[in-house]
């Protein structure tokens, strides 16, 4: 554990805290990507199984169940308690496009060839891109909640973290995860353009709006 590790996971948890505290305060999942949220319960899922089989500390237990439980709650209240403001016709992005060469590439390349290690190696692949229907989301609306971007900012955040967490355990443990490190900068990757955004406009009081597409 290190200060990066840490506050890479406040920002993960604070980041789900704000969607479901977004969706209880307004009984609305509008803006949300529905699509998003089950990948990312997916994720949660494949990567935790060792729950049953490993214990590590109870801080890595405590927070695993959390995260699972949020990320089911969140699907819950989306595609059922609040599923008539759920904006189905703009959350279209076609999750076969992920789901299909992530499962490919957790195959054929891992650590070692066994169930868990697989679907861990999954989990790290899929987290990866588990944002782009909400991505795709906004930029189908043209226009974001500011709320909905303080969710994405510390999600964004937390894989930052991530980053400079792999680098501290580089140099003070000599230890280098190629899987987990590519797959976070990758994803990393992604939330530049909206980190960039978020500053210019959300921090400003400005609404964050994109162009629509053509």
């Amino acid at each position: 554990m290190n200060i990066f590790r840490i506050l890479g996971d406040i920002s993960h948890l604070l980041a789900i805290i704000i969607l479901l505290l977004k969706i209880l305060k307004s009984k609305s999942c509008a803006g949300i990507s529905g699509k998003s949220q089950i990948l990312f319960a997916l994720v949660f899922t494949t990567r935790y199984l060792d729950l049953f089989t490993n214990f590590i500390s109870v801080y890595n237990t405590v927070m695993k169940v959390i995260f699972l439980i949020c990320a089911y709650v969140t699907v819950y209240m989306i595609y059922v308690k609040f599923r008539k403001t759920f904006d189905s016709e703009n959350d279209s992005f076609r999750l076969e496009f992920l789901l299909v060469p992530v499962t490919g590439l957790s195959f054929l390349e891992n650590h070692s060839f066994t169930p868990l290690e697989i679907l861990w190696t999954f989990s790290i692949y899929l987290e990866s891109v588990a944002i782009l229907p909400q991505l795709f989301m906004i930029s189908k609306t043209g226009e974001a909640e500011t709320i909905t971007t303080h969710y994405l900012f510390f999600l964004g955040l937390y894989r930052a973290l991530y980053i400079a967490n792999w680098v501290w355990r580089y140099h003070t443990e000599n230890f280098y995860d190629q899987i987990a490190v590519v797959s976070g900068v990758v994803q990393t990757i992604f939330y530049c353009d909206f980190f960039y955004l978020y500053v210019t406009k959300v921090l400003k009081g400005k609404k964050l709006s994109l162009p629509m597409p053509v």
